[in-house]
């Protein structure tokens, strides 16, 4: 058994598949399909718990290939039903055990749909979940007394040293094939989802990996040792207002003109960077249907989405928008005036449509091949 206690005063009991514990998180809601293994493995999730608004969740299992990372994953999930089978030929393990291993907590026999309401309506709010036979009284201190997600310092301390030279996923072949890019890019890693660095060998770029307090003097001497040839900012978790001392390094990164792209936390940071600051949606956008208006080409690409924060629309001082959520309105793309940097508040690596958002790490490519041949 388990309880779900919201900050509204709401109170859950669900049965627990993951692992034990008592945990404090922010609760969200994902509409994705599918993918459930992807999303709990996204770095950028930590410090959260994901309500699925699917309502069979593990039903595929778990396989390794489709982790988006080893080690930062969200707080916990909630799902309405949880299957006790599982039944794909790609797996290797339960979602259940899974979730044990790597000591996240999961419940089950909650109505979902209902949280989903609760959340679009109130807003994503602070949550605790608890394995251990905790009364109410209890519960609602510890998540008084808790630190607000706002507040804590979620960047994983890990990155990709050495990142894996791998291609996008070859359903053909059911593996990712070997491939040689002409360029090596750097990547200030923020929590980068492993398919990002896929889709960078993907387009001709082999992927550096930078820790997320690295100094912009440190990244600018391999730009100028023609060590990589551009800069990708890569997603992760968190406010990105309070990452001051990052905000600061990358204003210096613009200021020496080198090929830039900024996903998600990226794109954000890329918008504090120029001195724009970004303010905080009701309940964020997490899922992978998501329509974007594409405003050069005025083609709907269909995108996966997962963030609380966004870039305010007084960016286009100093930036083209080139991408507009057909939800919202929400800006979702931007490409600099003065500057080879653009960047995208949705995520074209996790193969929306499912290749729809491809061309965005060509665009990329292009860019830093252009500037490779000044």
């Amino acid at each position: 058994m388990a309880r779900v206690l919201f900050e509204n005063g709401i109170l859950l009991e669900a049965q627990s598949f993951g692992a034990p514990g008592v945990v404090v998180g922010e609760a969200v809601f994902n509409t994705a399909m599918s993918g459930y293994e992807e999303v709990i493995s996204d770095p950028s999730y930590r410090g959260q718990f994901v309500v699925f608004s699917a309502p069979e969740i593990g039903v595929v299992g778990i396989n390794g290939q489709d982790c988006e990372s080893q080690h930062n994953f969200c707080a916990g999930v909630v799902v309405r039903h949880y299957p006790t089978r599982y039944s794909n030929f790609r797996a290797k393990q339960s979602l259940g055990a899974f979730l044990n291993q790597h000591g996240i907590l999961g419940v089950s026999g909650v109505d979902t749909r209902a949280l989903v309401g609760m959340l679009r309506d109130e807003g994503a709010m602070q949550a605790i979940i608890s394995t251990q036979d905790l009364e109410r009284q209890e519960l609602q201190t510890l998540l008084d007394h808790a630190t607000k997600i706002a507040n804590l310092h979620l960047i994983p301390s890990l990155t990709h040293p050495k990142p894996d030279t791998q291609g996008v996923f070859d359903f053909g072949a059911l593996g990712y094939p070997t491939l040689n890019p002409p360029f090596c890019v750097g990547v200030l890693d923020f929590g980068v989802k492993q398919n990002i660095l896929n889709n960078l060998v993907q387009v001709g770029l082999k992927p550096l990996c930078f820790a997320p307090d690295s100094k912009a003097s440190a990244l600018l001497e391999a730009y100028q040792k023609k060590e990589i040839s551009g800069i990708l900012i890569s997603n992760g978790p968190g406010d990105p207002l309070k990452l001051t001392r990052a905000t600061h390094e990358i204003a210096t990164l613009i200021e020496a003109k080198i090929p830039m792209f900024g996903i998600c936390l990226g794109h954000q940071l890329l918008s504090i960077a120029h001195g724009f600051p970004t303010y905080k949606l009701r309940f964020g956008h997490h899922g992978s249907n998501h329509p974007v208006l594409n405003l050069a080409t005025r083609r709907i690409e269909i995108s996966a989405q997962n963030h609380n924060y966004c870039v305010g629309d007084r960016i286009s001082q100093v930036a083209t928008i080139t991408h507009q959520n057909l939800f919202d309105g929400t800006i979702e793309g931007v490409r600099y005036l003065d500057s080879p940097i653009f960047s995208v508040q949705h995520h074209p690596e996790a193969s929306p449509g499912p290749r729809d958002g491809l061309y965005i790490f060509k665009e990329f490519a292009r860019l830093v091949s252009h500037a490779s041949t000044q």
